[in-house]
C-alpha cells in the first residue's frame, strides 16, 4: 500500500451543511448513510485540510469494499494518510466487534447444520480476516444438531495439514453420530486443491472404519471470489463424499 493524497479543495467546512454526515444521521438515521459516511462518524476528523469523508472514500476505494477492511492489520491502516496509530487500533476494535456480532447472531440462528449453506453461513464471520487455513470439525447428533465446534488445526497462509485422528479425536468422545469437515481458504476461492481432495478421501475411508458419518467435507471463502458465486466448495453436493 502507498499513501494516498487528496484534493487540497476539498475540506468539511467547504460542505453544505444537510450533506455533512452528522447532520444527515440525525435528519435521516444511520441506514441513509453511506459506508464512507459511516466511517466518518467513527474516525471524525481527516488530515489536515481534507474532509473525513474523502479520507474515508480514499480508505475504502484502497480495500475495495468495507468487508475486507476485517483482514487489515493496524499496519495496513496505517498507511492511510490521515490514519495513526490511535485510530488504525480503534479500527482494529471496531472490526473484531463486527465479527463477533456476526458470530453471535449467526450461531443463536443455526441449530440444526443440514445443508452446505446453513454451515457456510455459520462459519462466515468466524473466516473473515483470517489469513491461515483453520480446519475445524463440527461433532453432531442423529438430527444433525451441534454438539461441539473443534478446531483440529491451524496451517500456513497456503495449506493445513489435518490427521484423521485430529478429526476424529473429539467425536469419538462426545459419542456423535456424525461430523462435518470445514476448512478455509484464506485467498477466498473456495475451489478445492489436490491436498484437499486426498484428505477428504481419508476422511471418507477413516469414517467407515470408525462408524461416524462424514456428512461434508465443506471448504468457506468469499462468494466475491468464487467463480460460482457460492464462496462455499461443498464435496458432498460434488459426490466426493
Amino acid at each position: 500500500m502507498v499513501n494516498l493524497t487528496y484534493p487540497a479543495q476539498r475540506r468539511m467546512r467547504d460542505m453544505v451543511a444537510s450533506e455533512r454526515p452528522q447532520e444527515r444521521l440525525e435528519r435521516l438515521g444511520a441506514s441513509a448513510l453511506s459506508d464512507r459516511e459511516l466511517l466518518a462518524m467513527i474516525l471524525r476528523s481527516g488530515p489536515k485540510g481534507v474532509d473525513v469523508v474523502t479520507m474515508c472514500g480514499k480508505l475504502l476505494d484502497q480495500a475495495g469494499s468495507l468487508a475486507a477492511l476485517l483482514r487489515w492489520s493496524a499496519e495496513d491502516f496505517m498507511q492511510i494518510r490521515g490514519i495513526g496509530k490511535v485510530k488504525a487500533l480503534q479500527l482494529l476494535a471496531i472490526m473484531q466487534f463486527a465479527k463477533r456480532i456476526l458470530e453471535e447472531q449467526d450461531s443463536s440462528e443455526i441449530t440444526t447444520f443440514d445443508t452446505p449453506e446453513v454451515v457456510a453461513r455459520y462459519f462466515r464471520p468466524l473466516v473473515a480476516g483470517v489469513e491461515v487455513e483453520h480446519f475445524w470439525v463440527l461433532c453432531l447428533d442423529r438430527k444433525n444438531r451441534l454438539l461441539r465446534r473443534v478446531e483440529a488445526t491451524k496451517g500456513t497462509a497456503t495449506n493445513s495439514l489435518v490427521h484423521a485422528r485430529e478429526v476424529f479425536r473429539e467425536a469419538i468422545k462426545l459419542s456423535a453420530t456424525a461430523i462435518i469437515a470445514v476448512h478455509n481458504h484464506p485467498s477466498g476461492d473456495p475451489a478445492p486443491s489436490r491436498a484437499d481432495i486426498h484428505v477428504t478421501r481419508q476422511l471418507r475411508e477413516a469414517a467407515k472404519v470408525i462408524g461416524i458419518d462424514l456428512i461434508d467435507h465443506i471448504i468457506v471463502g468469499e462468494a466475491s471470489r468464487d467463480p460460482n458465486r457460492l464462496g462455499y466448495y461443498s464435496f458432498n453436493d460434488a459426490g466426493l463424499v
